[in-house]
């Protein structure tokens, strides 16, 4: 969960699916300037000059521009899931080193890097989704926790083989990248999914300068152009948490630096 808003169901269709393979809420007025930023573009998209550019982000040809997040609940939260990364790594390389007391979460962990490193390309990227899709069971933070929010990390996800939206992400994000992607090459993204009202993580990986969506709500992979009744509202990475703002009119002053309120709760 991240936001606090409608209880959300992002992959109700996984409850079909057995387990195979092992920033606070931003403000009504921002909300409003993103939504009026994504009618904007479904009208009149960027031109093809400005498509080099638009690689640099996720949903680039949405044309917004991002502003770092200096402060807030989502910039704590984000801060405490890569220090529990820092954490796990440790555990992980024991494990690859031959320790006797790996965790079976751990164990489970590698298997998905390992069948990632596997493939090459769209099917590196096809293998991981697969894979944590199938090994999470989607679970809201108050049915298992008991609290309304809770951020996971890649270990603790497995080892209760449950989660919300951002859990699948995060276990996603941190195989990527364990499976050879560049940190610079993946990002986290926290969308408002227009057709239900709710917000939803992904991860998005660059291929060949193009961004490909793991989500948990489907197996098959999609291009972020091809995802439809989206606005993307942060994006989170190794450098930190940055929000999509609309892009700023000539003449005006540089956007700061900003510290949204607390985010709304992401649904599962």
């Amino acid at each position: 969960m991240l936001l606090r808003g409608a209880a959300a169901r992002c992959i109700a269709v996984l409850l079909l699916v057995l387990p195979a393979v092992f920033a606070g809420p931003v403000s009504a007025s921002a909300h409003e300037q993103l939504d009026s930023a994504a009618d904007a573009v479904a009208i009149d998209p960027a031109p093809a000059s400005d498509l080099a550019s638009a690689t640099s982000e996720p949903f680039g040809l949405f044309g917004l521009d991002v502003v770092p997040v200096t402060g807030g609940e989502l910039l704590t939260k984000w801060s405490g899931v890569t220090a529990e990364l820092r954490t796990e790594s440790d555990v992980l390389a024991r494990c690859g080193d031959g320790g006797t007391s790996c965790p079976a979460a751990a164990q489970k962990f590698l298997d998905v890097v390992a069948q990632g490193r596997m493939q090459e390309g769209r099917a590196r990227v096809g293998v991981v989704n697969r894979a944590i899709n199938l090994a999470v069971r989607p679970t809201s933070d108050l049915a298992q926790w008991g609290v309304a929010d809770r951020w996971s990390a890649p270990l603790a996800t497995l080892t209760s083989g449950r989660g919300d939206c951002e859990d699948y992400a995060i276990a996603k994000y941190a195989a990527l990248i364990a499976a050879g992607f560049a940190e610079a090459d993946v990002r986290l993204v926290i969308v408002r999914d227009t057709a239900i009202g709710e917000d939803h993580a992904i991860v998005a990986a660059r291929l060949d300068g193009s961004w490909i969506v793991l989500d948990n709500r489907r197996l098959a992979l999609v291009a972020d152009a091809e995802m439809q009744h989206v606005v993307p509202l942060f994006v989170l990475d190794h450098d930190g948490v940055k929000q999509f703002t609309p892009p700023l009119v000539a003449g005006t002053p540089a956007a700061a630096p900003v510290t949204p309120a607390a985010p709304a709760a992401l649904g599962f």
